[in-house]
This record gives structure tokens, sequence and C-alpha cells, in this order.
């Protein structure tokens, strides 16, 4: 009976609030203002877009006079088609220069080679007396044309030696005896300058050019000679997964090696031995 009591007076005070509160909600006007809120958007209709149909027009197929038939006119005809002094029977600026030049051939003459530049390269004093005196280092007088790429260095440099026809002469034609040439591949990998084969090799220039049987450390390692004489150039050692040495010379000769491919040689045998 207590519950049922206390029950009955919670409903009773919870629906005189809501009379209360509902009372003072029509006081302030708030049922008015939602029902006008109402109105209004009930009355306000959203617009709908007309959809019109799109209408393609078929233009007729653009087609040059050639395809249509109709023939061109002489004088048309005769501008529109470009042609080159070639097929127009002119000779070029760069044939009537070769023709002026002292290298054309007409008859009986030897034709200029296709590897020769076309303007000679003259060296300045400055230039020459510095390609005269880098006979011990590595030097700077660089030249596309007539210097031939260490594969060490790759710098196309003109080498020091006083009686190399290429780089004192500037003559294509001529090999340069300031770099090396390999016996059996006769390739870029046996090219190397005087300071990379002193440096890396170990090897004297003077040697190499008097020894016809040299061979690079590329053909050394192939023909099984001695697999650990390796080429220790960046190319070369990153192909074999190797970090490059960078400048190692100093390294190597605290350590009393005579080069850095000897280094490099004593460090692959160790290796393969502890394997």
């Amino acid at each position: 009976m207590g519950k049922l009591r206390a029950k009955s007076d919670y409903e009773s005070l919870r629906n005189a609030r809501i009379v209360e509160n509902q009372a003072r909600l029509a006081s302030l006007g708030v049922h008015k203002t939602i029902s006008d809120l109402r109105s209004i958007v009930s009355s306000a209709k959203p617009k709908v877009r007309k959809w019109q149909k799109k209408e393609y027009v078929i233009t007729p197929v653009r087609r040059s006079t050639r395809f249509k038939g109709t023939p061109l006119s002489s004088s048309l005809a005769t501008n529109s088609l470009r042609r080159s002094n070639r097929l127009r029977g002119k000779a070029t600026d760069f044939e009537e220069r070769e023709e002026g030049s002292d290298s054309y051939s007409s008859e009986g003459k030897e034709k200029r080679p296709a590897n020769a530049p076309l303007v000679m390269i003259d060296l300045s004093p400055e230039d020459s007396s510095r390609r005269c005196n880098r006979k011990e280092g590595r030097g700077s007088v660089y030249n596309s044309i007539c210097g031939i790429c260490c594969h060490f260095c790759r710098q196309k440099t003109l080498c020091a030696e006083k009686d190399c026809k290429r780089c004192g002469n500037l003559d294509v034609n001529q090999p340069c005896i300031g770099k090396t040439d390999c016996s059996v591949c006769h390739s870029s990998n046996g090219v190397l300058c005087r300071a990379c084969l002193k440096i890396r090799y170990g090897e004297e220039l003077e040697e190499v050019r008097e020894n016809n049987e040299w061979m690079c450390p590329h053909c050394i390692e192939e023909k099984g000679i001695n697999p650990y004489w390796i080429c220790n150039s960046s190319l070369c050692l990153k192909n074999r997964k190797m970090t490059p040495t960078g400048i190692a010379i100093y390294r190597a000769r605290e350590l009393g090696y005579k080069s850095v491919a000897h280094l490099l040689m004593d460090e692959l045998q160790r290796k393969n031995l502890s394997s």
C-alpha cells in the first residue's frame, strides 16, 4: 500500500509540473511561433529544375581537298609543297662550306673522317703549357673532341706526352699515347690515364706502353689469371654490389700497399679464406 501511495504522489507531482510548464510556454507564445514556422515551411515549395533534351547536330566531316577529289590549282600546288634544298637541287650551306675547305675531296682526295671536328680547336699558350706540365698530376685541360675518356676518372682530358700527335696537334685520327689500351678487349674498360693507372693500380704508363700484351683488370679476371685483381672504379664496384672506395690511396699507402687495387686484392683474398 505504501509503494502505491508513493507512486501516485510522484505521478500527481509530475502531472502538475507538466501543466505548469505548458502554461508558461503558452504565456510566452512559443506554440504560436512554432505553428507560424511550420506554415512558412509548408508553403515554400522547392523549385524543380526542368529537364531539357539536348539535341546534337550532325556536322559534315572535314576533309582535305585531296580526299574531296577537287584538283589543286597549279600555283597552290607548287607553293604548298615544302621541299628541302637537297630535293630542289640546291647545295646546302654545309656542302658549300665543305667545298671551300681544304678537307673536301672531289676526285683523288681523301674524304674528311666522320669523327673529325668541323672547326679545329687551337689551344691557348696557357692551356698548352698547362697540358705539358701535368705529367705528374691529373691536370685540367678538358677537350670533348680530342680527349679520350679515362675509365676511372671519366674525364676527357688531353695527355701531357710530348710525342702524342692527338693531344699535341689535335688530330682525332691518331691514338692517344697518354692513355692505356688493352691488348685483348680494346674497349673503354682498358683506357686509363697516367694518374689513375699509378694511384689505383700501381703501374707506370711507360711500362704498360712497352708491354704489347698488357691486359686490363677486366680481361685478367675473365681469363682467370688473377680473380682477385679487379677493377676498382666506382661503376664496376657498384656492379659487384660493393661500396666505392673513394680516395683510398692514403689508407693503402699507410698500410703498406702499392695501390688501391693491391689493398682490395688482399681484402678479397682474406674474405674468401675466412668464408
